[in-house]
């Protein structure tokens, strides 16, 4: 059987169109993963740095300024030194527990990004229950420190990791109410939905104005989500030496940092989606909005606006943790507990029974 060299070239040339169609289709299905993953890596590079600099304007010091202009590369910097140390493992701990600890708090946190929409179709999963999956998925990130805390056998790595795990119960029920009065509030559980409910009414429209007193339980509860002082308990200096943290080095100790910047980014933007308005640029709605018909453009402008607006009020709210850092004292941990179920959760209650009550009233 003779084969025509012509028709040789053909089969190999099909062949190699067919491979490089595959490698085509494999790095395509790879885009939509790492777009947002290096999007929300360069936004907790960002925090960092805007930490660092705003520490230092509260304090009346020099921030850093050495590592690339203005000192931006300085987290870059840092990351890499914890990449380059030696991972320590504890020589009588249970070193699988010691290694998935932060393995599970960074990935739990990074789930919750899946139902942030950035615009009216820029969400990755638009869920009817998207709000309380985050709180499910929340939840998660305490059992990786607890797992942290128990694997490194050190009672002060331990201590704080049942810090974490009680602190993060208390402030995660009254949490709950607040987010259930604004999905009665919407009439959804949806996030896209959320912020389509406060865009009828502009900047008046937003959930801050018609739900203050949760507001204010949202906020509480997401600071001492995020461990952020004065609710910093679970690594306090002087009783835990650095909390559940303490046995580790390199790259292991520099998830944990992540993970917190993670969740501090997390709960600025369901702040932004929940009580800001979102993606709507409705702050200057009467004398922009309408004429410009900014809410209401699409195509690649519309969501570069739209994740420009959600970003910009994510980080205009992340002056306030930031400064508070600064600002208050830490709580003792009897104060933290009484605070979260004596307090917030019956505020947090009676701002529900308030929701609904008007709802029903309203029907």
């Amino acid at each position: 059987m003779i084969i025509d060299t012509t028709e040789v070239q053909a089969i190999n040339s099909f062949s190699r169109s067919e491979s490089l169609k595959e490698v085509y289709d494999l790095l395509w299905l790879l885009v939509p993963i790492f777009t947002p993953v290096s999007g929300i890596t360069i936004g907790v590079l960002v925090i960092v740095w805007l930490e660092r600099e705003i520490s230092a304007g509260i304090q009346q010091r020099i921030g850093p300024e050495y590592a690339g202009p203005l000192g931006i590369l300085q987290a870059l910097a840092d990351g890499t030194k914890l990449l380059l140390k030696e991972d320590l493992l504890p020589s009588r701990g249970d070193v699988r527990l010691f290694s998935m600890g932060p393995s599970i708090a960074v990935i739990s946190i990074l789930l919750s990004y899946l139902v942030i929409p950035f615009g009216y179709r820029l969400v990755l999963a638009d869920l009817s229950i998207g709000v309380f999956l985050w709180i499910a998925i929340s939840s998660i990130a305490p059992i990786g420190l607890l797992m942290s805390g128990y694997g490194s056998n050190n009672k002060y790595s331990f201590s704080g990791g049942l810090r974490a795990a009680a602190q993060s119960i208390s402030y995660e029920i009254p949490l709950t109410p607040c987010v259930l009065s604004i999905s009665l509030l919407s009439n959804s559980s949806s996030t896209v939905d959320i912020v389509e409910a406060q865009s009828k009414y502009g900047f008046w429209g937003w959930n801050l104005w018609r739900q203050p007193i949760g507001f204010i339980v949202f906020l509480i509860s997401s600071l001492a989500e995020c461990e952020r002082l004065p609710f910093d308990l679970p690594e306090a200096e002087e009783e835990l030496v650095a909390g559940y943290q303490t046995e580790y080095s390199g790259i292991k100790s520099g998830l944990f940092y992540v993970a917190s910047y993670l969740n501090l980014l997390v709960s600025s933007l369901f702040v932004t989606v929940l009580y800001l308005g979102g993606w709507n640029f409705s702050i200057p709605y009467i004398f922009i909005s309408e004429p410009f018909e900014i809410n209401k453009t699409g195509g690649v402008f519309g969501m570069t606006v739209g994740i420009l607006i959600t970003l910009a009020k994510a980080y205009l709210f992340l002056f306030i943790p930031i400064t508070t850092r600064w600002t208050l004292p830490r709580m003792r941990m009897d104060q933290l507990l009484n605070l979260g179920w004596k307090f917030l959760l019956p505020i947090s209650l009676g701002n529900l029974l308030l929701t609904t009550s008007s709802q029903l009233v309203s029907l």
